[in-house]
């Protein structure tokens, strides 16, 4: 929670440059505290529907023990779904139509799978810039994660995003590039983010579009950027919301694709994700699996218990601190009635009050 500045003492000040929230001890004694609503539009597809409403929420719950939330789930009826999809949809989800109805303070957007080269083929994509551009005039910030990230800038800032050439897969260091951005306040200079993708956005595109980058990889590229205006939109490239077992998941999918025949290469280690001990389990089990491929004998089973015992969470507490920097700033600007995106002094094209030296 914020800071009250209730003397003149400079350090308040001092820490309200670093990026810290900081309120006037007037306007703290005229806060209406309420319950903040946030959405969570959900493009995964069915098998990963309930996992991605789990990392989310959690992120979101445990990034703050004092606020209370309301998290409101809902998809785009354009996305193909299951029986189990749908079922699961009709019975936790909320329409579209009463999202808009009752209001937002905060939205997140998910990734999506999809199939053209062109995003814009894609049967969402009318759904989906009809939610984000009603998030811009109606919401107080939106997260984009991953797909959202490309979607909304290739039809809002005319940036697609290209083509990486394999799949950029693993586990990476990253380092914060505006350290007094409120986005990272408290947060390590370096840290890790996983990603899991095929194509990217450039730290030259974000910039060509007027767009502000918060964090880089060397090697992964950028993961955190704002709008222009610095905080509407927060773009997410990687994937933090990740349990410590979602990339294995995702490599024993694809081991299995391989093992059916429906990949022709055995899947590359995910990068900085395994222990040498791991990466030696994995490559005995290659070998197993490949001699029982070629004696048309069933395939030894994947050794997921031996390799969760050794996998490490690098990159948890950092995305909790972001949210959480995230979340209290919409509370600090967004208005008392939801249906409002800002309070009645806030100016919607500087929300943060960065932007007076640019």
């Amino acid at each position: 929670m914020p800071l009250v500045a209730h003397t003149p003492l400079p350090t308040f000040q001092r820490l309200k440059q670093e990026g810290q929230t900081v309120l006037t001890g007037d306007y703290a004694l005229r806060q209406d505290i309420r319950a903040m609503h946030i959405g969570l539009l959900n493009m995964m597809p069915d098998a990963a529907l309930a996992a991605t409403e789990r990392q989310f929420f959690r992120l979101v719950g445990e990034s703050n023990q004092i606020a209370q939330f309301y998290l409101h789930p809902f998809t785009l009826d354009a996305l193909e779904r299951g029986p189990k999809g749908r079922e699961h949809i009709q019975r936790y989800y909320e329409p579209w139509e009463k999202i808009q109805e009752e209001g937002l303070d905060a939205l997140i957007i998910t990734g999506a799978n999809v199939t053209q080269v062109d995003l814009s083929l894609e049967p969402f994509w009318e759904p989906l810039i009809e939610v984000i551009d009603w998030a811009y005039e109606n919401v107080t910030s939106t997260l984009c994660s991953c797909l959202a990230t490309h979607a909304v800038m290739q039809f809002r800032y005319g940036q697609a995003r290209r083509p990486l050439g394999f799949k950029r897969w693993g586990v990476y260091p990253h380092r914060v590039v505006d350290r007094a951005h409120p986005l990272v306040a408290g947060v390590n200079t370096r840290f890790d983010v996983p990603h899991s993708r095929f194509n990217e956005i450039s730290r030259e595109q974000f910039e060509a579009a007027g767009l502000k980058v918060l964090a880089e990889s060397e090697e992964a590229g950028v993961h955190l950027a704002v709008s222009e205006d610095q905080f509407r939109i927060v773009f997410f490239q990687g994937h933090p919301e990740y349990d410590i077992i979602s990339l294995l998941k995702e490599y024993k999918r694809e081991v299995r694709r391989y093992a059916e025949g429906g990949r022709p290469d055995y899947p590359p280690i995910v990068q900085n994700y395994f222990t040498l001990k791991g990466e030696a389990i994995l490559e005995e089990y290659r070998e197993l699996l490949n001699c029982a491929l070629a004696r048309g004998e069933t395939p030894p089973e994947f050794p997921e218990g031996l390799l969760i015992e050794q996998l490490d969470n690098t990159w948890h507490d950092t995305a909790e601190a972001v949210i959480n920097n995230w979340i209290g700033n919409v509370y600090q600007s967004t208005h008392i009635d939801r249906k409002r995106p800002f309070r009645d002094e806030v100016d919607p094209q500087d929300p943060l009050g960065r932007r007076q030296g640019d």
